[in-house]
């Protein structure tokens, strides 16, 4: 299974294969196309992480799931060796994503009007999504902690869907979680998804 036209641009999708001969399933390359398997292993695990995670979140009546948990979960499950993908950047993408959020609902007087209420354009929403988003960025690059997800994160706590502190700390363990989740998955299949921070594959001299 390679890596041409799959969109997984680290090394091809073999570890598909190795994961599918753990759970004697590579018969399912013997009748299917590579891409819809490698659709199916994503679909699984995509099904898997939100499943288990809302569940928790019903158990605690607490929000282990939202909406930019869908795009990093993707982007572990189909590009897992990539920098965006790294544990370290992404729980330092939420968690700059979170900060920046809460600080910029605060400081721009957002926090005064509960969510949903007002039936008009409201300036401080508008400017706490922005100022969030803007600074949620400017920290990724200078602390080379990209994750594109957390962009949603921040709009999420800044915009007052989810703003309370207690939830914002929830929202970084089910991050936590899923990272967890990824780990296994990945290693189980063979890859050498990091333990915490991307490193540089090793380059051939010529």
């Amino acid at each position: 299974m390679g890596s041409q036209g799959t969109g997984y641009s680290t090394g091809g999708t073999e570890h598909v294969a190795v994961l599918l001969g753990r759970f004697k399933l590579a018969w399912l390359l013997r009748h299917f196309s590579p891409r819809l398997v490698w659709s199916l292993y994503v679909l699984v695990n995509g099904f898997l992480t939100i499943a288990l995670l809302a569940l928790l979140a019903v158990g605690t009546g607490s929000p282990f799931v939202f909406p930019s948990l869908g795009p990093t979960a993707y982007l572990l499950f189909t590009a897992p060796l990539a920098e965006n993908s790294s544990p370290r950047n992404t729980t330092y993408g939420h968690a700059i994503g979170l900060i920046c959020g809460y600080a910029a609902f605060v400081v721009t007087g957002a926090a005064t009007l509960p969510f949903g209420t007002h039936p008009g354009v409201y300036w401080p929403r508008i400017l706490s999504a922005a100022l969030s988003l803007a600074a949620t960025g400017g920290f990724m690059v200078l602390l080379h902690a990209g994750h594109p997800p957390a962009g949603a994160t921040t709009l999420i706590v800044s915009l007052g869907i989810i703003s309370k502190p207690k939830e914002l700390v929830i929202i970084e363990i089910a991050v936590f979680l899923l990272v967890a989740q990824a780990l296994f998955i990945n290693r189980m299949a063979g890859l050498p998804f990091p333990i915490w921070k991307y490193r540089e594959p090793a380059r051939l001299s010529g």
